[in-house]
This record gives structure tokens, sequence and C-alpha cells, in this order.
């Protein structure tokens, strides 16, 4: 799920050269226009939606999809709702043919895009060009999606204000070789029945993605890394009419304000756990917490 650390330095130069290109007769119903970008040598690709009467440094979020493709559109009415700028990039195809996050699994050892610039440049340029707010970039990601926002947050701390797992994860190989001390505050959202992204971890890599820790510890190794000083636990219970119970670990008092979150969904499996609650709402409003003037 993550790209290894010691490839990251020799490609980032790679994207010095950004092009950017409307894609012509790509605009969707729903006002997310495609457009292309080369980095690397690659032409990437990323659709934004920009609500209408969008103000001058209004926050950016970037919207990271699953393992297999991307699902555009999903964060726009959110986004209309709440007033702010949403991206869906889309990551490249692997060995298996299907698009992805290099993020470091097993079999994207002979990966040699550099995701974690990409969307660096990819957030600074759209910064520059639309005059999205500079200190309040946010990143959401789902599974594969997950496990890049667990990256960037440790190899580009100063990009994001917060980033949003959802079924993420954080591989054994990030969490060994994360010495950054730069705070971001978190949100992870994952059901504890989800068989793919185990709530309890692969420390064994039976699953094929690599070994991976349990989903509270990452956690919590989060929160101790923002030195977070005060933990509060709540339940709730979800949507109708599975009404299971979301267990919302919540730590705060973090350097620079920061503060880790984490809702627990007790039954819950690989997704994005809309069935249980109002996933945008929740992943915003925290979100919100963390903008600055």
């Amino acid at each position: 799920m993550k790209v290894f650390a010691k490839s990251i330095a020799a490609r980032s130069a790679l994207c010095s050269l950004l092009l950017f290109v409307v894609t012509v007769g790509t605009t969707r119903a729903d006002n997310t226009p495609e457009y292309t970008m080369k980095c690397g040598g690659l032409e990437r690709t990323y659709r934004l939606h920009i609500p209408d009467n969008l103000p001058e440094n209004a926050p950016l979020v970037i919207v990271l999809h699953g393992y297999g493709g991307p699902d555009p559109g999903i964060f726009n009415k959110t986004a209309d709702r709440h007033q702010f700028a949403v991206c869906y990039p889309q990551g490249e195809k692997d060995g298996r043919g299907k698009m992805c996050w290099n993020v470091g699994y097993p079999f994207q050892h002979d990966m040699t895009i550099d995701d974690v610039e990409f969307l660096t440049q990819l957030v600074r340029h759209l910064q520059h060009k639309h005059g999205f707010s500079r200190h309040n970039a946010f990143c959401v990601g789902m599974s594969n999606g997950g496990e890049m926002c667990y990256q960037l947050a440790a190899q580009r701390p100063e990009l994001f204000a917060a980033v949003a797992p959802v079924a993420g994860l954080m591989l054994n190989w990030l969490y060994k070789s994360d010495t950054s001390t730069h705070p971001v505050s978190l949100i992870e959202i994952h059901g504890t029945e989800d068989r793919t992204s185990e709530w309890l971890g692969d420390p064994e890599n039976k699953g094929g993605w690599g070994e991976y820790l349990p989903v509270p510890l990452a956690v919590h190794f989060c929160a101790a890394k923002n030195r977070c000083t005060v933990m509060q636990t709540d339940t709730i219970t979800g949507k109708a009419p599975n009404n299971r119970k979301i267990i919302k670990h919540r730590f705060s008092g973090g350097t620079n304000g920061s503060e880790v979150w984490l809702y627990e969904i007790v039954g819950g499996g690989h997704t994005w756990g809309r069935d249980d609650m109002d996933t945008n709402e929740e992943i915003w409003k925290f979100f919100s917490r963390f903008i600055k003037p």
C-alpha cells in the first residue's frame, strides 16, 4: 500500500514537469470534468468538481479510490453543501490490470510509479490554478486509497491538514520507517468484520496485501505520534435497518490541536460505511475542525 521509501527520492524528480490538458467531451452530468496531467513520463487522469459560486481560498478535498477503479462524484453533494472543491485522481494499472495506488503491496514490487509525488504535485497545481486554500487541503481514501492516506500523512505531513482512511490499513513497512514528527489529524472508519482489510491485522500476510497492523494499533500509533493527551469513547446506534453499534474513539489535545478518531463499526464489512452512517458528513465534520483562516 505504500511506495517503498528507498525509491521515493529517485522517482520524485520525474514529476518536475507538469502539463495539464482539459479533455474535451468528458464532462459528466454531475459537473465533474476530466483532466489529464503529465507526471513521471505518464499521462495521469483526474476529475475535478467545483461547486457553483465557490469562494476564493476554498478548501480542497482529494478522494482516492480503492483497489480496482475510481468512483468519481461520490463527494459532490457534500462539496456543494459545504462549499469545498473535490478532486478524484485516478490510479494507474498494476501487473494485474487493476487501477491502484502504489503503496508497497508485495505484488507491486515492480511498480515504479511514485503516487506520493503525483498527488503532491496535483494538490499544489490545483491550489495555484484555482485559488484553493494552501492550508486547507484534505484527503479521503477507501481501502487501497486509505493506505495511501497513511503514507501521505507519514511522507508528506505538511500537505494535508487531515486525512480520512476508510477501511484503510497501515502496512508494517510504513510503521517501521515512519520518522515524521509533524502532526496530521486523522479519522479512520472501519468495520470489525472487514475480511479484506482485517480489523486485527495480518502479521503473516495471509491476505496477500503484505503484513499490516491491527487497525486499533495503527490509530493509537497516530495518536501517540501526534502526542494526543485526551481520550474519549462514545457508543451510538447506526442507521436502520442494520442498527449496528458504532464505537467512536476520539484522541485529542495533540500538537497544534491535532486529533485522531476511530469509528469502529461493530459487525461492519469492507465498505464506505454508508449503511451505518452518513460517512461523507462525518468525514467533513472532522475535517472542518481543522480549517484555518
